[in-house]
């Protein structure tokens, strides 16, 4: 079998953001040997709906480690949300961009690390709103997606189930944080490549070792 790696994310994770470039680049240097599949992974899935206020405090901190860690930087409109959080009308959700990159993987399979980049772009520097229908507009126009068939899968139970079964795939994947990249290189058998954000050279440095011994057999 084709080798695979799984990059598990979640759109509303910051170190994923951090981490975007990277994979992006992973998949350019890869692609003629490697599959590449993206997981979203339901990082906040609450019963009710959560204020971003509940967690404005942490990100307020941890948004200046990302930045100093990966050079990655987060937009005025997003942090914006963070700073002034009794007048955001933000609620946090993983499910709509889940389901979104679900109904993009079934037009564009072999787009969807750039996609579930631009979502985290979208969300973390232009501060668009990833629980609103309108967030994805932009993004229809740019891959030229027809967007009375995209919001009508993004409605559907179809999608959300898809969405879903990512979420538990991760937990199966024993996925516990984001950013998460593993290698399936047979039915049974798979390899940790990065847990939490890794820099490209770490990442290529494993990634050839796998190769390298897959070759070896």
């Amino acid at each position: 079998m084709t080798p695979i790696i799984y990059y598990c994310y979640d759109a509303y994770c910051g170190w994923c953001y951090g981490f975007s470039p990277v994979i992006k680049k992973i998949q350019m240097l890869y692609a003629d040997q490697v599959a590449f599949e993206v997981l979203s992974g339901g990082m906040i899935l609450p019963d009710q709906p959560r204020h971003i206020g509940v967690m404005a405090g942490y990100i307020s901190e941890a948004y200046k480690s990302v930045e100093e860690l990966t050079g990655i930087r987060f937009g005025q409109d997003y942090l914006w949300h963070i700073f002034h959080p009794d007048q955001s009308d933000w609620y946090p959700h993983s499910e709509k961009p889940a389901i979104a990159l679900c109904v993009f993987k079934e037009i564009y399979p072999n787009r969807q690390v750039e996609f579930a980049a631009d979502l985290q772009y979208a969300l973390h520097f232009e501060g668009r709103d990833l629980c609103d229908n309108e967030s994805y507009r932009h993004l229809l126009a740019k891959y030229e997606i027809n967007p009375d068939e995209f919001y009508e899968k993004l409605k559907s139970d179809e999608f959300k189930e898809k969405a879903y079964y990512e979420f538990q795939l991760c937990k199966q994947l024993q996925v516990t944080g984001y950013p998460c990249v593993l290698i399936q290189v047979s039915e049974s058998r798979f390899f940790m490549l990065a847990r939490g954000y890794t820099e490209e050279a770490a990442l290529i440095q494993r990634i050839e070792a796998v190769l390298a011994d897959l070759n070896k057999n």
